[in-house]
């Protein structure tokens, strides 16, 4: 894990050295003040020498001033080196997720990995930057106190050696309990950005069904589960401040009491008592610090773990070692297909698919909820890998082509429409960056979107905000739809992106598909005949398998299934037809 971490330390480097440096020379002059506070004492003060007084004043002076500029200069360092750190953090973890499989995203929420890219990193951040700076000041600080105070008085110094190892206990057994407690808390904080993203995102949904309280209900759940558990950590944590100050006590009256009857004795001065008493402070304020440090330590453990987790995290699919670079056609082959999201062979959601689609065809697929349309389609620009069998598209395995090659040359619109914010213009160009203003229109023209837009106040420069809101649900599936065209792809796959779309609209956009782009594949998921009834080849789903393909004619004089749905939607059919409903196989 430390190993994974310490990689993204990257350019930061030598201000992650220049920290512990200068604290360490921070550290030498802060245990050497007291040495000179003694001097100044016992040979200038008590003598009544006032020019031993100036000389030793003026080192102390000057030895102060340069210990200041050691602890800006450590500081500096340590909060370039952590926010960089966390920075390249945050970089190698979004680069991990653009790289990932749709079978990695699965196994990751977007709000755990929206925590990991937040939360979890601003904890790493403050722990390193503790590591480099206290972590290194405390023990230097704790062992050249000690140095000194045995220097001064090796007899009374031995109050450290009996009261440091019982605080060393108490201080890890307390980091240890509370552990377990943070690491709940993070996964806590998980459903808690779940809960808020899905009631943000279907606000619509929660007011018009009037679900506030119950919104309501789930946040503060959860909110006050992370609230009991941080209350639990705290009060274990909080043990640390009466440990402390019992250590501090204790060391300072026994010194005291002892370091009296010494001075009292003529068996030490009265400098090197109050010597004693600084290399007190210092020692045990340096445990202190560690203690603070092992709590830091404790709540960012659980983080690192989290984010390493992410990184760790290989995908799935990779290029081959020769890449197939060139898409020759449109032409899509399915042998013997069975897949399996969780890679098991005894839960297929697809099985045993053959089928075989000519470059340029229009190829309509239909089938109930759960049927496997979406999957089957998410099979050709290798999304997942098939299980089982091979899916070849212009003759050759996808699991040949390159990776980027292979999807440039395949357009899907999907079921969810995802637009960004940002200018319609903007959200056009994702399909291809360096489009003209004529293209995009071309585009637009196609998929039936053009006159809406120019309707709008601002045409094509109107401003999109999240997820396109401001428009209706067939604008923004329009709007896709001439986003995917303009890469100009060999094969153009519809995920039910036409259903918020009237039906003479959609008309015109399989109308204008026909006449205008007869040399591109064309796979249309629709859940209505008339959006499909047209095309070159129709594809019969159910529970997983291919059930019947062939024209809108041959469908209806072989197969059951695809008359029932004929019947039900366009002539008002029911019989069969609604025990197929109750079944779920058909909406």
């Amino acid at each position: 894990m430390f190993k994974q971490l310490f990689s993204c330390i990257g350019e930061y480097k030598k201000e992650s050295l220049l920290a512990p440096l200068t604290v360490t020379g921070e550290v030498m002059l802060e245990v050497l003040i007291p040495l000179i506070m003694a001097d100044l004492i016992d040979k200038g003060i008590v003598l009544g020498r006032m020019d031993v007084i100036l000389r030793l004043g003026g080192i102390l002076v000057v030895a102060v001033l340069i210990s200041l500029a050691f602890g800006v200069l450590a500081g500096l360092y340590a909060s370039r080196a952590s926010a960089g750190f966390a920075a390249n953090l945050r970089k190698r973890m979004y680069y991990a997720v653009q790289d990932f499989s749709f079978s990695n995203i699965d196994r990751f929420s977007t709000a755990s990995l929206v925590t990991r890219l937040t939360t979890d990193v601003t904890h790493v951040e403050h722990a390193y930057q503790m590591v480099i700076r206290v972590a290194v000041r405390s023990p230097m600080m704790l062992l050249f106190s000690l140095l000194m105070s045995f220097r001064v008085n090796p007899g009374l110094s031995l109050i450290f050696l009996v009261v440091i190892p019982f605080l060393g206990l108490g201080l890890y057994l307390i980091a240890r309990r509370a552990f377990p407690i943070f690491h709940r808390v993070f996964r806590a904080y998980d459903r808690l950005n779940r809960v808020v993203q899905e009631n943000l995102r279907g606000i619509r949904v929660v007011k018009s069904f009037v679900r506030e309280e119950h919104e309501t209900r789930k946040f503060r759940a959860v909110s006050q589960q992370i609230h009991d558990d941080f209350i639990l950590a705290e009060k274990i944590l909080a043990l640390n401040a009466p440990l402390m100050q019992s250590a501090i006590y204790l060391c300072l009256l026994l010194i005291s009491w002892v370091g009296a009857r010494m001075v009292v004795a003529t068996t030490m001065t009265t400098g090197q008592l109050v010597s004693l008493f600084s290399y007190s402070l210092q020692i045990l304020m340096s445990l202190m610090m560690l203690s603070m440090v092992f709590v830091m330590l404790s709540i960012s453990r659980a983080s690192a773990e989290r984010i390493v987790e992410v990184m760790n995290e290989k995908p799935d699919l990779h290029n081959p070692v020769a890449p197939v670079r060139e898409v020759k056609n449109g032409e899509i082959r399915f042998e013997q297909v069975s897949f399996s999201y969780s890679n098991d062979p005894d839960h297929l959601c697809l099985v045993d698919i053959n089928l075989q689609i000519e470059a340029g065809q229009t190829v309509g697929i239909i089938g109930g909820t759960g049927s496997g349309k979406t999957t089957l389609v998410q099979l050709i620009p290798r999304l997942y890998d098939v299980t089982k069998g091979a899916v070849y598209v212009g003759g050759v395995d996808v699991r040949a082509y390159d990776l980027q090659a292979l999807r440039e040359q395949v357009a899907m619109v999907l079921q969810k429409n995802v637009l960004f914010s940002g200018t319609i213009k903007e959200n056009l160009r994702w399909g291809n960056a360096n489009a003209t203003d004529e293209e995009l229109v071309a585009a637009c023209r196609l998929a039936q979107a053009d006159e809406f837009i120019r309707a709008l106040p601002e045409g094509y420069d109107t401003y999109l905000e999240q997820g396109g809101v401001n428009l209706s649900g067939g604008q923004k599936q329009r709007l896709c739809i001439a986003r995917a065209l303009l890469k100009k792809p060999r094969i153009l796959i519809l995920d039910d992106s036409t259903s918020a779309v009237d039906t003479k609209t959609d008309a015109l956009i399989r109308k204008a598909f026909r006449e205008r782009l007869p040399e591109m594949t064309k796979l249309i998921i629709a859940q209505r005949v008339a959006s499909v009834m047209d095309a070159d080849l129709i594809v019969v789903m159910d529970q997983g398998r291919v059930v019947a393909a062939g024209t809108h004619e041959e469908l209806l004089a072989t197969n059951q299934i695809y008359r029932e749905v004929y019947t039900s939607q366009l002539r008002g059919g029911g019989g069969p037809w609604r025990h197929r409903i109750g079944e779920g196989r058909f909406l």
